[in-house]
């Protein structure tokens, strides 16, 4: 069955050295820790890695980040994979949870995560599936 979790997060993101590049070069790499409340209570630690162009308004970047916390009242941790593009202003994201990322009370744990980013505020809906108990 289907649910989702919503809530707000603080995210802070610290520059990174991005390993044998040039001076000058438009591949970046940021360290990413959020702090998110809501119907998921968690903090998570990962890494962004991203590429500028020439063209202003496009850029993309991939990040992947570990996320410890309570979903709904579920503990455990779990993976988010971002894939994002912006092609001259316009952006596409796409968060989604690692297959078979989910430990303790999230094993089996699917969904996106939607990011929305509104007046300065970060908040989130995050679209999930787990698995049903087993029946003992």
């Amino acid at each position: 069955m289907s649910e989702v979790a919503k809530g707000e997060f603080v995210v802070k993101l610290l520059p990174l050295s991005v390993e044998g590049q040039p001076e000058g070069s438009k591949l970046g790499r940021m360290s990413i820790d959020k702090t998110i409340s809501g119907d998921l209570i968690a903090t998570t630690q990962g890494q962004m890695l991203s590429a500028m162009t020439e063209v202003k308004g496009s850029a993309g970047y991939v990040a992947i980040e570990k996320v410890d916390g309570t979903l709904n009242g579920k503990k455990g941790t779990f993976v988010l994979q971002h894939t994002g593009s912006m092609n001259q202003g316009s952006p596409r994201l796409s968060v989604t949870v690692v297959p078979d990322s989910g430990t303790q009370e999230l094993v089996g744990l699917a969904g996106q995560f939607n990011i929305i980013i509104s007046g300065g505020k970060h908040s989130y809906e995050f679209k999930y599936t787990l698995p049903q108990p087993r029946a003992s």
